[in-house]
């Protein structure tokens, strides 16, 4: 056997000793994947297990129940999106400040379609109603809003409380409130809410 022979033998053997040494962890692999499967499994069977019995609770609860059920969860909502906003809104200044204070106070609030307020609002009406609470007049739709005040150009110009239009017809409104979010009035959304 020659020289140039031993090599190629050798080289062989090592490439088949890596190929068994990569079939052996495919295989381990494929084995760890089988038992994480199963194991998914077991948990997808306990979750339907606990989704159908409190759909059996659920079905056992009046409608006055449900009601006060639903209740409670959107005050908890309402709740939550005001710590939110009060624990990551960067403090503002003067009336921009006050008028985005007065449209928190009104998180939850149901929109309707041309309203101003005081207990319903579209998005214009949020606006122009927080700026009034401000002591500042600006006109009533989005459209005219966009006339009023000083205008920037620059996203990290924006201060809580500026008024941040949206869509090229500028038909929507809300006042920012800080790290990317604003405070506005949805539609068809049942609620003034925070947004991205």
């Amino acid at each position: 056997m020659s020289i140039q022979q031993v090599d190629a033998l050798k080289e062989i053997q090592a490439k088949q000793r890596e190929l068994a040494q990569q079939r052996s962890e495919a295989s381990e692999k494929l084995k760890d994947l089988s038992s994480t499967r199963t194991e998914l499994g077991n948990k997808k069977k306990e979750v339907q297990g606990k989704l159908s019995s409190a759909q059996k609770l659920l079905n056992t609860l009046t409608a006055a129940e449900k009601q006060e059920i639903a209740q409670e969860q959107t005050r908890a909502t309402r709740t939550s999106e005001r710590e939110a906003l009060s624990v990551n809104v960067p403090a503002g200044s003067g009336r921009a400040a006050a008028a985005f204070a007065a449209a928190q106070s009104k998180l939850g609030s149901p929109y309707v379609y041309g309203a101003t307020g005081p207990s319903s609002y579209d998005c214009s009406g949020l606006t122009s109603w927080a700026y009034a609470q401000a002591g500042v007049g600006i006109p009533r739709t989005s459209e005219s809003q966009t006339g009023a005040g000083t205008r920037i150009y620059s996203v990290d110009q924006l201060k809580v409380g500026d008024l941040v239009f949206f869509f090229n017809d500028l038909h929507h409104v809300g006042l920012y409130a800080g790290n990317g979010q604003i405070i506005h009035a949805p539609a068809p959304a049942p609620s003034c809410a925070t947004s991205r």
